[in-house]
């Protein structure tokens, strides 16, 4: 059985390592925390976007018409990589639709695995249902194919009837094809051998990155984090995960810890959606809207002596108990949403006020 080196130079049995390992595993969870797999990536393991053009065949007399040039040529193309010379002016056919196909090449995916692939129409055809798409090279921005598709489309749904009479409950210009693209070139990326690995957060944030690294050095018994910015931590690999450095990323990204985000208001002013965080907080303020008035904290609301519903908070409120007094007497969504922006003017709202 192999050992791993401390740097005392003393040998510890791996058994030992995996104890260290299963412990951070199990446990339990503190409230409010979240995995560090869940709120960061390793630096340089990601997807890659692919992209081809392609044709559907097959198709019962929905594909795309005469004035889709790029579908004649498309087939003419492909017949003509198979030994059949056609020129494409002669070419009048509706059971072909040219397509657009994209794909995401995951992180560490091998030569001869599959992938899922989206096929869009791109002309005027009104079905991609019952087709199947001809071989298709799949290519990355920097121009290499890395994948090809090929294989019967699937709609997904359900149809009755003929539309627009009929009922439909899908898209019938985009389609799938699961497994559908056979990976032919691997993004190469070795974690073997570094001498310090990156973790990125998904969201930059000082405290969030000061708590990721208190709790690396704890789990590492010794200071191998740095952090370079708000949102990037390198870990010096300890000599014992020499060459083992999945075990130590395997430790890493199941520790867990409570991440940190600033105070915000989300307002949606189409759907009339408001969401926010339980400790936003509003200052002392008087506010009249129509026949409502509000006060948190201090004197008499302002027009709290004419008729109509009267809203009193003591100083320091959330805005979840804002909220939740103005939906006691019946304040609509819309109204909510203007009080909010009025809030946010006066300077009482102690957040982030984002409208989307």
């Amino acid at each position: 059985m192999h050992n791993f080196k401390e740097k005392s130079g003393h040998r510890k049995p791996i058994n030992a390592l995996i104890a260290v390992i299963l412990f951070f595993l199990l446990i339990p969870a503190v409230a409010g925390a979240v995995r560090v797999k869940d709120i960061a990536s390793i630096k340089g393991v990601r997807q890659n976007q692919l992209v081809g053009y392609g044709v559907v065949v097959g198709l019962k007399g929905t594909g795309d018409g005469n004035n889709a040039a790029f579908t004649a040529q498309g087939l003419a193309n492909m017949l003509d990589n198979i030994g059949m010379h056609i020129d494409r002016n002669s070419i009048n056919v509706k059971n072909v639709a040219g397509v657009v196909i994209n794909a995401k090449l995951p992180a560490f995916v091998k030569h001869g695995q599959t992938i899922d692939v989206v096929v869009s129409s791109i002309g005027d055809a009104s079905s991609l249902q019952g087709g199947t798409l001809i071989a298709t090279p799949l290519k990355g921005l920097d121009g290499k194919v890395y994948a090809v598709a090929q294989g019967p489309i699937s709609i997904g749904g359900f149809e009755n009837g003929t539309p627009p009479a009929g009922t439909h409950r899908n898209h019938l210009t985009v389609a799938r094809i699961p497994n559908g693209a056979t990976v032919e070139r691997e993004v190469p990326f070795s974690l073997s051998g570094k001498n310090t690995i990156a973790y990125s957060l998904d969201t930059p944030d000082f405290t969030t990155m000061s708590r990721l690294m208190a709790a690396i050095d704890n789990l590492l018994d010794g200071e191998y984090s740095k952090a370079t910015d708000g949102a990037t931590v390198e870990i010096t690999v300890p000599e014992r995960f020499k060459n083992n450095e999945i075990a130590l990323l395997a430790a890493v990204e199941n520790l867990e810890i409570i991440p940190d985000a600033p105070a915000r208001v989300v307002l949606d002013e189409r759907t009339g959606t408001v969401v926010m965080g339980k400790e936003v907080r509003i200052s002392r303020l008087s506010l009249s809207h129509g026949n409502l008035s509000l006060q948190i904290g201090g004197p008499q609301a302002l027009g709290a002596d004419r008729p109509g519903r009267l809203v009193s908070i003591g100083g320091g409120a959330t805005m979840e108990e804002v909220v939740r007094a103005l939906n006691a007497v019946g304040v609509s969504t819309r109204d909510l949403i203007a009080i909010f922006h009025s809030i946010k003017a006066s300077g009482a709202l102690q957040a982030e006020l984002q409208i989307i």
